[in-house]
């Protein structure tokens, strides 16, 4: 995947081509159920859980729908970097502070695309994430945008995602190819199933495009089987 915000004028590049099956992907889970809620983390911190939920934003957004992406990662804030917005406001003011989210959501270059920075970084994210006013933010927002992706920190080094996890309709773990311990993804995915997380599938990233063995979407059908695993790759 790439590790940075596709253009408009990658729209034909292969890495776009990735992020569009991976909406393809997201979009079958919502045969039975609605996926409006999206969570992306990772096992461990640089793995591009940050760009793969910002271009997959962009992606579900060329496809006609509004987008919400909420940087719900306070311990280390990127998507106002990715966007180019100011960090001043965002997540962590609007649930200290008695004011609307609205107030702190921005408008991006790209088309159907807003983000909800994080924020200054506060003491006590994982108190912040666990709140009542958090849950009432997701809920509400989620009635306003036609998907709305929450970045987070990695599930294994802090409790924030296990917390959000519970809030969504789904995640997706990305993993770094060739860098993630096999210990680590195993333990994440066991940590997203103590809590009761939907996972949707897990994103291989930094995985060489060149080659014929790209496979950078795993599709879980809902099941634990590992051989009922389908490798997803090509065009959607």
């Amino acid at each position: 995947m790439s590790h940075s915000l596709i253009t408009h004028e990658q729209t034909k590049s292969p890495i776009s081509e990735a992020y569009r099956t991976l909406r393809t992907n997201v979009q079958f889970t919502s045969v039975d159920s609605k996926t409006k809620k999206i969570m992306i983390t990772s096992s461990g911190p640089r793995e591009g859980k940050s760009t793969t939920a910002a271009n997959l934003a962009v992606s579900i957004a060329q496809s006609g729908k509004s987008v919400l992406l909420i940087d719900a990662d306070m311990r280390n804030p990127t998507q106002h970097k990715l966007f180019g917005l100011s960090n001043m406001e965002g997540l962590s003011v609007s649930l200290v502070q008695d004011q609307g989210s609205h107030a702190f959501i921005k408008e991006t270059e790209v088309p159907g695309v807003s983000v909800l920075p994080g924020g200054p970084i506060p003491p006590n994210p994982a108190e912040l994430v666990g709140s009542k006013r958090m849950k009432h933010l997701i809920e509400e927002l989620s009635g306003q945008f036609d998907v709305v992706i929450i970045d987070t920190p990695p599930i294994i080094a802090v409790t924030d995602a296990a917390i959000i996890a519970q809030k969504v309709d789904g995640v997706i773990l990305v993993l770094a190819s060739g860098e993630v311990n096999k210990d680590f993804a195993l333990r994440a995915k066991d940590q997203l199933d103590k809590v009761g997380a939907k996972i949707l599938g897990a994103v291989l990233n930094k995985a060489d495009i060149k080659t014929s063995e790209y496979y950078y979407y795993y599709y879980y059908h809902g099941s634990d089987d590992p051989g009922k695993k389908r490798k997803s790759r090509g065009n959607p």
